[in-house]
């Protein structure tokens, strides 16, 4: 994190940076969820420092980005995803088509629309599928996971290790319905979250916006979603992190988020983005596969 600029001075920022032909301080309110006498301060002292010129950024303010810029995206998509049986027999599970286009093309859209392309894919389960991504998306490169039959997910953030700072890592089976949730740029290492009342699925105690626990099932939390950003100080901690659990004993059977939420918590400042339903969606199940796109259920 490059302490420069204080977390609300980067959100009114990276707001400008969205809306290059600039905006008012209501607006801005408005976006950013700040009060107006917190925008009008803001606005004042990054005016002054040169940062924003009559209500848009300036050149000065987009290099004042430029260290919270998301430089790659890596995708995990080596697993077999045994729970969408049988449309995954023949086809991974990220190449599944949902209403006629495939899981994953929804993502790398959003990661390319961020203006991130420098994007890699962790295939494994029937790796040469994959192969046609590159008709439509030239500047993919793979990452072979040989132990994708053998180990959890943290065999496939075990090849991508040293590319985890400055960098998104996506699970790359979710539906993704608003692709404005895949920023250009972030402040902290984070994991996106929706807000429930109760979940049964891996989920986040939250304290102060700083993820304090995860685990399975919760009341009055955030369940995970597959979508993480790393800074470059903790990219780079995460890559001998990763090879430190991966060699203990049983560590094979870690899913790799464990590393820095679980295993090594105390070392990292893990922060929560807050999305909705709306945003972006898991499907776990063929039945839910089929509740979403009716062509599944002649079969």
């Amino acid at each position: 994190m490059n302490s420069d600029l204080s977390k609300k001075q980067f959100t009114v920022l990276e707001t400008l940076a969205e809306n290059v032909q600039g905006l008012t301080q209501r607006q801005l309110e408005e976006k950013t969820g700040f009060s107006l006498g917190t925008v009008n301060k803001i606005v004042k002292d990054m005016t002054e420092s040169g940062l924003i010129s009559d209500g848009r950024i300036t050149e000065q303010g987009i290099a004042a980005l430029e260290p919270f810029r998301v430089k790659r995206a890596v995708f995990i998509a080596a697993g077999f995803g045994s729970r969408l049986v049988p449309v995954t027999l023949n086809t991974p599970k990220p190449l599944v088509r949902v209403n006629g286009k495939r899981l994953i093309d929804g993502l790398i859209d959003a990661v390319l629309a961020a203006g991130i392309n420098e994007i890699y894919i962790v295939r494994g389960y029937l790796s040469e599928q994959f192969d046609q991504l590159l008709y439509k998306y030239p500047m993919i490169r793979f990452i072979e996971n040989p132990a994708y039959n053998e180990a959890n997910n943290i065999s496939s953030a075990m090849c991508a290790r040293y590319l985890l700072s400055n960098a998104y890592v996506l699970e790359a089976d979710l539906l993704i319905h608003n692709p404005a949730i895949i920023k250009k740029y972030n402040y902290n290492s984070n994991f996106l979250g929706i807000m429930k009342d109760r979940s049964d699925d891996w989920c986040f105690t939250v304290k102060d916006d700083i993820i304090t626990e995860q685990k399975v099932g919760g009341l009055n939390c955030h369940q995970m979603v597959g979508i993480s950003y790393w800074d470059e100080a903790d990219g780079k901690k995460l890559a001998e992190h990763l090879q430190q659990a991966y060699d203990l004993p049983g560590g094979k059977e870690y899913y790799w988020e464990q590393v820095p939420l679980v295993v090594f918590k105390d070392q990292y400042k893990v922060g929560i983005r807050e999305c909705t339903e709306d945003d972006i969606i898991e499907i776990d199940t063929f039945r839910e596969l089929k509740a979403i796109d009716k062509s599944y259920d002649v079969q």
